[in-house]
């Protein structure tokens, strides 16, 4: 389980986390749980990385596995898209 104060600080994820996060956030503002295949075609990132950073992101608390989708994880700040 992550701690409160690794999860505030966003300078800890690669460029690449971030990327696949953003791509997550933008599918759930849609109230639609995002997959690793939409993820993979949002950002152009290959299938290893986009798994990889889904990973750490769920390991991290990020996101939230739903089945074969990811939400977003806790957080205390708001998204525009």
């Amino acid at each position: 389980m992550p701690d409160e104060k690794s999860l505030e600080d966003v300078q800890e994820m690669s460029a690449a986390e971030m990327t696949v996060y953003e791509a997550v956030a933008a599918s759930n503002t849609k109230d639609h749980p995002a997959t690793a295949a939409e993820v993979i075609a949002m950002t152009g990132l290959g299938a290893d990385v986009v798994r990889r950073c889904l990973d750490h992101l769920v390991h991290g608390g990020r996101l939230v596995p739903k089945g074969d989708t990811y939400l977003l994880g806790a957080h205390d700040w708001g998204l525009e898209y």
